[in-house]
């Protein structure tokens, strides 16, 4: 019994010291060679330029793009900006440090941009550089049993080998493929044949397009400017320069010396409404046509040119393309101080509400004393009262042009910020009074108001309009369209081409004396097989399709004759 007890105790010793073993190997570190600093580079760089990379760098990208859309953005409504930063005085400090309201110019968001780039180059050009000695690479041999590859058939025919490898060969080269002709020692011939070679070629090809258009963004951010501008009709011509444009906003690496001079001078502005269709349609007042009869020059001091300039159509000037963006109605005021004495007349824009025309504006009068005078209100192309909506417009044609007014007095600019031309800013100003209420007029074409202090306001009894021009200069918009043109022909390439192998084998039929007739003649043996590169569910029916081409390729020619197997 204790013998036995011994042994037991020997075996538990056993396996507890085997296990302590197992143990102690397994906390063992493993010494593996050290990448080092070249290694580690390497390594980083293989991770950048992964397409798995690349693929998360845009989706982050197009995260990143989101604030943009959701905030304000300085370089396209900077007055907006300022009043978003006015009324969230506690989280608009914040945005802006985080650079919520230039998104596309954050470093955040360049840094994202230029890895974005950096991956894709990486990705690519290598790629490339296998792919051209892919394509000047010889054609592989002729596999010894092609029935094992992915798709296989066998045809007998009756003509002659070199019938069948002639057929054969015409049909492959009509298809595309790249063809060899080879003839083993055993008396058969084979025909090795690859086609869809440029699936890769379209596949680099849209990701080299795609290199190209986001360089020529980064061109037309960095070197382009955009610039609109407000311009009356029959006014006085329109001078590009930098501080003439009522918003402008530059590339970085542009400075406002760069932009070229030229002139715009808009004669008539033609806009044809609705008229023909009963006043309850939908249709009735809607616009049909916007057209500016324009004078250039081109540079300055040239002769002028006379030109249209159309909405989808715009004129270029110095390499800027100027566009027709919108219009709306210049009403020309005219106001008098109490002694008679003109302190303001000019054309003054008013921003258009709806289809009716119904615009809203501001008319601001610096040279009123002892305060500033600002008016505020609305223009109406056809005036009417509504009991429910009040002043409104039944037409957007000036048929019965009057505006509406309020008026302020006090400091137009009191934060010395840039605000827009169609508010008044009333944050240091108070309301004219007439008497106990606020004073109010509406004034027609051809006639006047006259405020408490003896201020006269006068409309015009023409009204000219505005148009609104978006002048650009984007060097890289030509570029940008033809990489995504041929980058979309890239595409289309590598979704639609197939990379396919086709190997035939031409030979003598075995002897089969069970189904052939005493002293028929030896008809040829036609094996063939494919495979192709990545999943092709349509590889046998390609190959049944080459068959089918060269068994009717053998058949149009009396004679040769071609029998089923």
């Amino acid at each position: 019994m204790s013998t036995e007890t011994d042994n037991d105790a020997h075996q538990v010793a056993k396996a507890a010291n085997a296990s302590a073993t197992g143990k102690s190997a397994r906390k063992t570190p493993i010494n593996g060679p050290k990448l080092g600093l070249l290694g580690t580079l390497r390594w980083l760089w293989r991770q950048l330029t992964s397409m798995r990379t690349a693929l998360f760098l845009l989706l982050l990208l197009a995260v990143a793009a989101v604030p943009g859309s959701i905030f304000p953005q300085r370089s396209i409504d900077a007055p907006r900006v300022t009043s978003y930063l006015q009324d969230h005085k506690t989280m608009g400090p914040w945005l802006d440090r985080l650079s919520m309201f230039d998104v596309y110019s954050a470093p955040w968001f360049a840094a994202i941009y230029l890895l974005l780039l950096v991956s894709i180059i990486g990705c690519v050009v290598p790629r490339i550089g296998v792919h051209l000695k892919a394509l000047r690479s010889p054609l592989p041999r002729v596999p010894r049993r092609l029935g094992r590859l992915p798709a296989s058939a066998e045809r007998v025919s009756a003509a002659k080998q070199s019938d069948v490898v002639e057929a054969t060969r015409a049909v492959l080269r009509r298809k595309g493929y790249r063809v060899r002709v080879d003839e083993p020692a055993d008396g058969s011939q084979a025909i090795v044949a690859e086609g869809g070679r440029l699936r890769e070629t379209g596949n680099l090809l849209f990701h080299t397009c795609l290199i190209v258009v986001v360089l020529a963004v980064a061109a037309d951010h960095l070197m382009g400017w955009r610039g609109d501008v407000i311009v009356p009709e029959g006014g006085q011509p329109f001078v590009s320069s930098a501080g003439s444009f009522n918003t402008l906003d530059l590339g970085p690496w542009v400075h406002s010396d760069d932009i070229k001079p030229w002139s715009l001078d808009i004669k008539k502005l033609d806009v044809t409404f609705e008229r023909n269709v009963p006043k309850d349609s939908p249709q009735y007042g809607q616009p049909r046509d916007f057209i500016a009869s324009v004078s250039t020059q081109d540079p300055l001091g040239s002769k002028p040119v006379n030109e249209l300039l159309k909405v989808n159509g715009a004129v270029n000037l110095g390499g800027t393309s100027v566009y027709l963006l919108g219009n709306g109605y210049a009403p020309m005021v005219t106001v008098r101080d109490p002694s008679g004495k003109v302190i303001y007349q000019q054309a003054t824009p008013f921003l258009p509400q709806g289809n009716t025309y119904k615009s809203v504006g501001a008319i601001k009068v610096p040279a009123a004393s002892p305060k500033e005078l600002g008016f505020f209100g609305m223009f109406l192309p056809t005036a009417a009262f509504d009991s429910k909506q009040g002043p409104i417009s039944t037409f957007p044609d000036t048929d019965r042009p009057a505006l509406v007014l309020g008026a302020y007095q006090g400091d137009l600019f009191p934060d010395a910020l840039p605000q827009s031309v169609y508010t008044l800013n009333t944050k240091k100003m108070t309301q004219v009074m007439d008497g106990k209420q606020p004073w109010s007029a509406v004034v027609y074409a051809g006639q006047s108001a006259k405020l408490p202090d003896g201020t006269t306001i006068s409309l015009d009894k023409t009204v000219p309009r505005w148009a609104g021009l978006s002048a650009r200069y984007d060097p890289g918009k030509t570029t940008a369209l033809l990489a995504a043109l041929i980058g979309l022909a890239g595409l289309i390439m590598s979704m639609t081409l197939r990379r396919r192998r086709i190997f035939v084998k031409v030979g003598v039929e075995p002897d089969d004396d069970a189904k052939k007739p005493s002293g028929a003649p030896a008809r040829t043996l036609i094996t063939a097989g494919a495979l192709a590169k990545g999943e092709d569910p349509r590889l046998q029916v390609a190959l049944d399709s080459l068959l089918e081409g060269v068994g009717e390729r053998l058949a149009s020619n009396p004679k040769k004759q071609q029998a089923g197997s």
